[in-house]
């Protein structure tokens, strides 16, 4: 297996988390005896320092080229008063756009071990495993025309049915393999857009009589969340809706840093942690690198289709906090081994060699 990733560490903490989920992929490279190529390249804030631009065109150039994208974050407060065209987050929206990727999916999983993490009661989260899959280039972010006079400003939010159909299709199928429910969410009582993405995921569900398909206003999703996450299974939702959902997810998950995303259905996949650059900690070392580290896992399941090798890192991520392994974010009171970020990138690197020992092991049985 031969696999040429282009790694985007950008600002704040992302050279910081990227390091460690690079080191489990070359983990798992070196015990399976893969060949993974790395080649590292300016996005965001440290690409306008560099070249005067967020998103460089050698640096699109060599996504395009590469099997896969890892991606740290983007962002740079001292960037923050430059035109929008010229911010470090028009960089990542050029770059998605760029690859194409319009499914972007965003798990969002109770790890038991830390459960207490959540600020929802540990017997609410429990249990709680969602897939987001949230639609990634249409909706206001891309919708024309935008702007702003001063006076006043405007955003279009617009959707057609082939965009609507194509990432309901992965949502479908993906719940079709998990346990079979999807949840799509909408503002179809108020927005026209709404109005054709329910009537478009309903004409589609009817190919998949398997699945259990429910609407959910979008309000009434945000409650859910937090009241009954267990309850979810896949959640469809438009771009908007769905950086926001995925986001209030991470009080299931613990931490912000605990969640990974993958961005398909392009020429090339781009994979990321959900988290942002976190200036106000960078270069402190206390990082969670976690979600950069399963974001790598979903790298290989889904650009590499190496599934095996994907679990192996989750069931690593797993061990590390059953073993008691915290970065500060996830620290509560007895936690047994509060460390650093290229700690806790090391610790999973070695549960990742131990996890494949094992599988190697049965297999030879």
């Amino acid at each position: 297996m031969k696999l040429r990733i282009t790694v985007l560490p950008g600002d704040g903490i992302g050279p910081e988390v990227t390091r460690e989920a690079v080191r489990v992929l070359r983990t798992v490279a070196d015990v399976q005896g893969y060949e993974f190529t790395f080649d590292e390249r300016a996005i965001g804030g440290v690409a306008i320092r560099e070249c005067g631009m967020p998103l460089p065109p050698d640096t699109l150039e060599s996504c395009r080229k590469s099997d896969a994208v890892l991606l740290g974050a983007v962002g740079a407060p001292e960037f923050d008063a430059l035109p929008p065209e010229k911010r470090c987050e028009t960089g990542l929206l050029a770059l998605r756009r760029g690859l194409g990727g319009f499914a972007n999916l965003r798990p969002a999983v109770c790890h038991p071990a830390i459960a207490d993490c959540s600020p929802l009661r540990p017997e609410v989260v429990r249990g709680a495993d969602i897939l987001f899959v949230r639609e990634l280039l249409g909706g206001i972010y891309f919708g024309e025309p935008r702007g702003c006079d001063g006076a006043a400003a405007f955003n279009t939010m617009r959707y057609t049915e082939p965009e609507i159909e194509r990432v309901a299709r992965i949502a479908f199928d993906l719940a079709r393999q998990r346990r079979k429910k999807l949840t799509s969410v909408d503002k179809a009582n108020v927005l026209e857009t709404s109005q054709l993405w329910r009537r478009t995921v309903t004409r589609l569900g009817s190919e998949y009589p398997e699945v259990a398909l429910e609407h959910c206003l979008v309000d009434a999703c945000a409650m859910k969340l937090v009241t009954s996450p267990a309850s979810f299974d896949v959640v469809l939702t438009e771009n908007l809706f769905g950086d926001i959902l995925s986001d209030e997810a991470a009080a299931i998950a613990g931490s912000l840093g605990m969640l990974a995303s993958a961005s398909i259905g392009g020429a090339v996949g781009l994979y990321e942690p959900v988290h942002g650059s976190a200036p106000d900690i960078a270069g402190r070392g206390i990082a969670n690198p976690l979600g950069a580290i399963a974001s790598a896992a979903l790298l290989l399941r889904y650009s590499a289709q190496l599934p095996e090798d994907a679990s192996a890192i989750e069931r690593a991520i797993g061990d590390v906090l059953n073993a008691g392994y915290r970065t500060p974010d996830i620290r509560r009171n007895g936690s047994k081994f509060t460390i650093k970020t290229a700690d806790m990138g090391k610790v999973v690197a070695e549960a990742v060699v131990q996890v494949l020992e094992r599988e190697h092991a049965y297999h030879a049985v």
